[in-house]
């Protein structure tokens, strides 16, 4: 069997209310999208009005924000008196939207306003006590910050002292105790109570300038949408409303820079969704700041002039090309300095680009399905870098109980950055160790991966696929629908990409026809689709390719049940492939080639039952592979019910091809027989190749032949020299013992070699 990599929830059939199948039927959907919108919690006539239809008019009041209309009175008097604004931002995509928000919003108003994007490198995250310095000193006097500033004491309390106000407008965790500023615009403030907690960076800049305006700025909501999806925060409520609005802005944007984006991206403005925001758009934006300074991103999503727009959108392109590039490298030498001992990975090396440290350690989260943080050496004796965490672990509750040994640190329960002492790293590991052990944190269970209902190939249709967009946007908290699809198996499945490291293969049924899966990163797993009892949970969409549209399913998890049984009987499937040290090689001969022994390095050969039996317990092994051809077939079932094994390997080869050469004609034996009789004696020691050929006769069955001479004493070997019996007895070759044990050989390749997997399979565990 074949474990899945993630923790799969099973969906739980709910029984839907008589009132909301009936509303399900008058919006003319199926009772499928029914189900998946209960088990979304749309469950009333107003929940699914407001999930169908997303209006702006279901936008909350901005002045239902804490300190809202202090914070609007305070710009506004600003604006009048002509002061120096400055927007401080932040360095990814929430950052840079949520500045060009705040910026045009400010300018339509008239004000005199600047903007800065702290750098990664330089500045760090947040308000920066330097810069501020430097632009207080400069003449600003008032600072605005969004999607930053909630753990910004220093700097804001600097800028209190010069009597400078600060707006902070955040959505970041809050720490115990809030900085100085004038106002604070955060949808979770303590003494607030807005509707919705979840707003991106954006989506509270968005707010502030809804206040300002008096109106919704339709013409902003383009940037919403980008920072909202880029920033991964709940797409639910008043977010869908945003995005989906925004969404329609952004195909028909006449922003040049995001036009041009678009563009280099290979996207369609027109057909834009959410899943292009979160793949092409996001990361761009993104890995402008994780590499250089992010203060382009704020002009190209700005600019009014094409030429501007298109160099600016290919040097996005051409940094996020680096970022992959740096992330790749730094993946591999971290996967190798892995360790299963540890309940929580922390994994450091040097001059690994620190900006990507984020993306390595979601990767390798995945990979491992514990948390991970990744760290690199800095000159001056510092470890910086990040982390990322399953659902099981809140990793910023648990590093805040160790903030004693951070020199920075900030981050909420599924992402946080930090910088440690590099003397301070064995302690972190012990101590991280040590808190999942005292608080009974299970791990062993995998990452959580929510299966929204198990599929018939034959309910996978391009009508269905296509009714699921009604669900969309997706995002956080409305995921893109997965599906189980079980007790399968797969054909005509091959290696892509350019190192072949996805997968295409064919789920097939033979009531129900056959659907296509990609799987991403999935390539080197090709071997496990070659069994049955497979099931596969992924996410359906639709192929079109000249013309023509098929659906699709793209992979994301696969397990298979019961015993494996690998076709490795042919040296193509075995191309490439080394028997792991879990797998005993059985043998039934003692004419194994080297290249089988190369192949699998652990052989036993067969006797008895109760010796393979001994030699298998007293290894680690746990798969079986049947290297040659038994005499009998039987042998192979009677040792898999004999011995437990989660995977059997055949590859079966035959010493003697007894099924291609055959038991030799009566016209073959004829004529072995008559030459025989003309000698007096025939060389078969050294001249054997020359009566082979003389009798055209293949040589293997021709030594079989004559051992069945001699078992039936038709002829005598001495000294390698054969000589025909005076007068033998007239004895049928049937009677040979050899004869019968090749009749049984033959039988035995026949069934094992010429037979389908499917079919021995079936015998096997029959």
């Amino acid at each position: 069997m074949k474990r899945a990599n993630f923790h799969w929830l099973r969906p739980e059939k709910h029984e839907l209310s008589a009132d909301f199948k009936e509303m399900i039927q008058a919006k003319r959907l199926s009772p499928l999208i029914g189900q998946l919108l209960w088990q979304r919690n749309i469950r009333t006539e107003e929940a699914l009005q407001r999930f169908l239809e997303p209006d702006l008019q279901q936008l909350h009041d901005p002045f239902l924000l804490y300190d809202m209309e202090k914070a609007v009175e305070r710009i506004q008097a600003a604006i009048m008196n002509g002061e120096r604004i400055l927007i401080y931002g932040d360095y990814d995509a929430d950052g840079i939207t949520s500045t060009t928000v705040l910026k045009e919003a400010l300018e339509l108003l008239g004000a005199e306003v600047e903007y800065y994007l702290p750098n990664r490198f330089t500045d760090g995250y947040g308000p920066n006590l330097s810069v501020y310095q430097e632009k207080i000193a400069a003449g600003v006097q008032l600072i605005l910050t969004v999607d930053n500033g909630v753990s910004g004491h220093e700097a804001l309390a600097y800028a209190k002292s010069a009597q400078v106000d600060v707006i902070v407008t955040d959505h970041h965790e809050l720490p115990p105790e809030l900085p100085e500023a004038y106002a604070i615009i955060h949808p979770r403030h303590p003494l607030g109570n807005y509707p919705f907690p979840d707003l991106a960076g954006v989506g509270v800049a968005f707010k502030v300038a809804t206040a300002l305006l008096e109106e919704v700025p339709v013409e902003l909501l383009d940037l919403v949408a980008i920072g909202t999806i880029a920033d991964m925060v709940s797409l639910t409520s008043e977010n869908r409303v945003l995005v989906t609005n925004g969404l329609k802005m952004i195909q028909q944007t006449e922003r040049a820079g995001l036009s041009a984006l678009i563009e280099i991206s290979g996207l369609k403005k027109r057909t834009i969704n959410e899943t292009d925001i979160g793949f092409a758009i996001g990361p761009r934006l993104n890995a402008i700041g994780r590499l250089e300074d992010a203060t382009p991103g704020v002009t190209l999503m700005s600019t009014f002039d094409p030429e501007e727009a298109q160099a600016l959108a290919k040097q996005l392109d051409t940094i996020n090309q680096k970022r992959k590039q740096y992330v790749e490298t730094i993946l591999k030498e971290a996967q190798t300095l892995l360790s299963d001992a540890n309940q929580v990975h922390l994994i450091v090396g040097e001059d690994w680009h620190e900006g990507v440290l984020g993306i390595v350690a979601g990767r390798l989260m995945q990979q491992t399905g514990k948390p991970v943080l990744v760290l690199t050496k800095k000159s001056n004796g510092i470890a910086k870098g990040s982390g990322r965490s399953v659902a099981a672990l809140n990793l910023f509750e648990m590093l805040s109980g160790m903030r004693e040994m951070f020199t920075s640190f900030g981050g909420h329960h599924a992402a946080v950055g930090l910088s440690v002492p590099i003397d301070h790293l064995s302690m972190l590991q012990e101590r991280m160790n040590q808190y999942v052990i005292d608080n009974q944190i299970d791990l062993s269970s995998g990452i959580p991966l929510p299966i929204d209902e198990e599929l018939s190939l034959a309910e996978i249709t391009i009508d269905f696929i296509e009714s699921l967009k009604i669900l969309a946007p997706f995002g956080t908290d409305n995921p893109i629908p997965k599906f189980l699809i079980s007790n399968i198996s797969a054909d005509n499945g091959r290696q892509i990409g350019t190192e072949n490291q996805h997968l295409k293969v064919s789920l097939i049924d033979e009531e129900n026809g056959q659907l296509d899966v990609i799987g991403f990163g999935f390539g080197s797993q090709l071997v496990e689709f070659k069994s049955e009892g497979l099931a596969v949970v992924g996410q359906l969409s639709v192929n079109e390719w000249n013309g023509k549209k098929k659906p699709q399913l793209m992979l994301e998890d696969f397990e298979v049940n019961g015993m494996q049984l690998y076709d490795l009987r042919s040296k193509k499937n075995r191309q490439g492939m080394t028997l792991d040290a879990q797998t005993l090689g059985i043998t039934f001969s003692d004419k194994l080639s080297s290249e089988m022994q190369q192949f699998c390095p652990h052989i036993h050969v067969f006797q008895t039952l109760d010796e393979l039996r001994d030699a298998f317990n007293a290894g680690d092994y746990t798969q079986l592979a049947f290297l040659d051809c038994p005499d009998r077939k039987e042998l192979l079932k009677e040792i898999i019910q004999e011995i437990t094994v989660t995977r059997v390997y055949l590859i079966l080869l035959s010493t003697e091809d007894a099924y291609l050469d055959g038991i030799g004609t009566r016209e073959q034996y004829g004529r072995l027989f008559q030459l025989i009789n003309q000698q007096n004696g025939i060389d078969i020691r050294y001249k054997l190749p020359m009566v082979a050929k003389y009798l055209q006769i293949p040589e293997k069955l021709l030594i079989f032949m004559i051992q069945v001479f001699f078992d039936l004493k038709f002829v005598t070997i001495k000294d390698g020299v054969l000589k025909k019996v005076p007068d033998p007895v007239n004895t049928p070759l049937t009677e040979s013992v050899l004869y019968q044990q090749r009749l049984a050989k033959i039988k035995t390749e026949e069934d094992l070699l010429m037979s389908d997997l499917s079919t021995i399979r079936k015998w096997l565990i029959s």
